[in-house]
């Protein structure tokens, strides 16, 4: 027998399946090898009889509409199924979300030079594969490229789970507990009843407020279980693969961190961790979550993809919204996020207890202009301190507020003249 004893000792091995690709190539012969789509109009990519095996799928799309990669739907549907199995925003499925196109490259997804995008999911099926597009953009896709490379084989799969991905996405609450000891307020990732296993997410977060958003532990319960799960983290860059935050953007074959936002941790970010080397297994049920913040305590703007292997049929555990309801919420400039701030200072009934979280969000905010060493020595500590040892400690919470206020006012109005 040949050995097998090398990464890449499997290929001398001679093939039974019959390769094929459905793609977007001219029929006339010419050199137009891509298909358009009017407004509100449907796409089917490749309709395929089984039973067979997808391994790779690659598109490029040119589209004028600035959120093209959040407005176009990719769906798939195997043996004839009503619901799609992938029902998710196209861009948000080949790695990176908020409508965003950036290099990256993993092991089963990339985004290559920013504009070729790649899937190697295996995708099995026995009757029927079908794919499709579509457009819900304002204006017309110009231009869609694909390909979509396939095994056919000569005998039906016995005990496969089919390939699915789900986006979804939520405006979550800021939870006032201290501690989480149920995990109902999570942002759900996934919800899956049935049989099969959970292979990884994209998770992106638009961080609303200045602060770190990444104290969320995973949690992940399976058919079933009770609080506490047995897959438990310690923090979502943890669940990344990172640790003590993410001070770069990185990629790599099963966790990476391609899209950082910045630096007070606004804005746009996008992660993702892939379970490739022991899928989570699932007989009953599965539900994958994630803290928003320590013991949910962020309100931040937060999507994602989750993939998974089950049995059919399966449920849609999140009804794809409409497409007004899908475009990113647009970044604010530091100025903006500061006046969003001083308001709340000038209400807050518990300013005491938020005094530290004013002080270093305005720290925060300002490091995005001038750099981290520069705040530090502008916003120097020990002021802050006798500040609040004069004024909070002895129950003057007014004054406190008196020169957050001021302070905030003067540089709110530097920034504006910027």
């Amino acid at each position: 027998m040949y050995p097998l004893n090398g990464f890449l000792d499997y290929l001398p091995q001679l093939r039974d399946y019959v390769a094929k690709r459905e793609s977007s190539w001219d029929r006339t012969g010419g050199n137009r090898d891509s298909i358009t789509v009017k407004p509100g109009d449907s796409a089917t990519l490749a309709e395929i009889k089984g039973p067979g095996v997808v391994k790779h799928i690659w598109v490029t799309i040119s589209c004028p509409d600035k959120y093209y990669l959040r407005k176009i739907l990719f769906r798939a549907y195997w043996d004839g199924e009503n619901k799609p199995s992938i029902d998710t925003p196209i861009g948000d499925f080949f790695g990176i979300g908020h409508g965003i196109a950036k290099h990256f490259i993993s092991l089963p997804l990339t985004m290559t030079c920013d504009r070729g995008f790649n899937c190697y999911f295996p995708m099995p099926f026995n009757d029927r594969a079908e794919f499709e597009i579509v457009n819900e953009c304002d204006v017309e896709i110009g231009a869609f490229y694909y390909h979509i490379d396939y095994e056919l084989h000569s005998k039906s799969w016995n005990n496969i789970g089919y390939f699915h991905a789900k986006w979804r996405r939520e405006l979550v609450k800021a939870s006032k507990k201290e501690v989480n000891l149920s995990g109902e307020e999570n942002y759900l990732i996934l919800y899956a009843e049935g049989r099969g296993h959970y292979v990884g997410c994209i998770l992106s977060v638009h961080g609303l407020r200045p602060g770190w958003w990444g104290e969320g532990d995973d949690m992940i319960f399976v058919d079933g279980e009770k609080w506490p799960p047995s897959i438990h983290g310690t923090g979502t860059e943890d669940y990344i693969g990172a640790a003590w935050g993410f001070n770069r953007e990185f990629y790599g074959p099963l966790h990476g961190f391609p899209l950082k936002g910045p630096e007070d941790w606004t804005g746009y970010h996008s992660m993702y961790r892939f379970h490739l080397e022991s899928p989570i297994p699932f007989k009953k049920s599965i539900k994958v979550t994630i803290e928003h913040g320590h013991a949910n305590d962020r309100a931040d703007d937060i999507s994602s993809v989750a993939y998974w292997y089950q049995t059919e049929p399966h449920i849609d555990f999140s009804p794809m919204p409409p497409v007004d309801k899908r475009i990113p919420l647009p970044v604010k400039t530091p100025a903006e996020v500061l006046e969003e701030i001083l308001e709340e200072i000038r209400t807050a009934e518990d300013l005491e207890k938020k005094y530290w979280h004013y002080v270093h969000s305005l720290g925060r905010v300002i490091s995005r202009v001038i750099g981290r060493d520069a705040v530090r020595s502008l916003l120097n500590r020990a002021l802050w301190e006798a500040l609040y040892s004069k004024t909070v400690e002895k129950g003057e919470v007014n004054e406190a507020r008196r020169v957050l206020v001021d302070v905030y006012n003067k540089v709110i109005d530097i920034l504006r003249r910027q």
